[in-house]
């Protein structure tokens, strides 16, 4: 029997396919430093389980499909907070930010459609844009431009009569790159002067180092058609577990179409939306310490790298990851000797390899993703011990 083309030109998450090796490291007694993935260390606020455990009903019942109206009504409320207004039609509640990227992407994808994503990208973006049938047109970044994308001359040179979206992460996730009100104005305009859709996944909006601004594409009215907003609690409330994200635009036709998934997979988890709907009630000033908190685990992080040798890497600006070239061969070999052969004081490191975050074939064989999520000094000494294992990764 065949399976389909569509899953077959997917890859595995260059996040989580090391896994299998990490479990056989920690069960020989090696202690892993996980830098691969995005799951924060800061605590959940306790708001979350106290509104579940004050929940009370005498059936936990199918939540509506388009979402529960008290969290609508929340993420209404925070919106307005950033001077955006949304009615209730134009959010749908999904299962984390990855479903409501999937449902975008089947809203408006064909076979051969194409989607421009500046690389390195989130590798998940290709899985969904492959799913959906369409491939990714990789736009080139540079980490000695800081990873920047915004230039009306290099997105247009790649737009075609197959395109039919840009997909952009601000901040990004990989690299740390954060646009200025100036670029992201950019970027919705060429969108909106070739009648394209932006998707415009801001789900670390709050977590930018060097402004006091938040911007939101959100508050470009002239582009209500074109922009598709992804959002989610997991990264700005440290609730990656509560899979509650969230579909915005004001395209109704859109939005229409999109609740036939919805509806589909008949509702997100009532629980989840009764705790997303208690987070969206802390006062803006949480995410103050939150931001100090991440400010300073970038600067061990670029501080550590940038004194590897031969380690190339660029500060990031927002969110909490950074790519870093290294002076190695190959980042997947490299890692598999760090979880199999590698230890020092019984304790390792892992990363994400960068090859994953590119549809260029070719690149980011020799760079890895940093996820800088762990506490200073657990975070300092894991970035020791990458310099220590390329010393001997080198030596072999």
């Amino acid at each position: 029997m065949k399976l389909s083309d569509n899953v077959q030109a997917c890859h595995l998450s260059p996040i989580r396919k090391f896994y299998p090796f990490a479990m056989d490291a920690e069960l020989s007694g090696k202690k892993i430093y996980y830098l691969n993935i995005g799951q924060p260390d800061i605590e959940t606020p306790p708001i979350f389980f106290e509104a579940i455990r004050d929940y009370s009903s005498k059936v936990l019942a199918y939540a509506q499909s388009p979402g529960e109206p008290e969290l609508i009504r929340s993420i209404r409320r925070y919106y307005r907070r950033l001077g955006v207004n949304y009615n209730r039609e134009d959010i749908l509640i999904t299962t984390g930010g990855s479903e409501a990227l999937l449902i975008a992407l089947l809203c408006i994808i064909d076979p051969g459609s194409e989607v421009i994503v500046p690389e390195p990208f989130y590798p998940n973006y290709d899985t969904f844009v492959k799913a959906a049938g369409g491939r990714i047109r990789p736009l080139e970044t540079f980490a000695a431009e800081g990873y920047n994308y915004a230039d009306r001359g290099r997105l247009e040179k790649l737009i075609n009569e197959n395109t039919r979206a840009i997909m952009i992460t601000n901040p990004n996730n990989p690299t740390g790159n954060s646009l200025t009100e100036k670029q992201l104005r950019l970027v919705t305009k060429v969108a909106r002067d070739h009648g394209l859709f932006l998707i415009c996944d801001e789900v670390y909006r709050e977590f930018v180092y060097d402004s006091d601004k938040i911007f939101c594409a959100g508050k470009y009215r002239d582009i209500d058609k074109n922009i598709i907003l992804i959002d989610s609690v997991s990264k700005r409330f440290s609730g990656c577990g509560a899979r509650v994200g969230m579909m915005i635009s004001r395209n109704q036709e859109l939005m229409a179409q999109a609740l036939k998934f919805c509806q589909g997979r008949l509702s997100v988890a009532t629980l989840d939306q009764v705790g997303a709907n208690a987070l969206y009630s802390l006062d803006p000033s949480y995410f103050d310490k939150i931001k100090a908190e991440y400010k300073r685990r970038r600067d061990v992080c670029y501080q550590k790298l940038s004194s590897i040798p031969g380690v190339v890497c660029t500060e990031p600006k927002g969110a909490f990851y950074m790519m870093a070239k290294l002076p190695i061969d190959d980042a997947e070999l490299f890692q598999t000797w760090l979880l199999t052969d590698f230890e020092d004081n019984g304790e390792t490191v892992m990363f994400s390899p960068g090859k994953d975050f590119y549809a260029t074939p070719g690149k980011g064989i020799d760079e890895i993703r940093i996820a800088y999520v762990l506490e200073e000094d657990k975070l300092a000494r894991a970035l020791d011990l990458l310099a220590l294992a390329i010393e001997q990764y080198n030596k072999r």
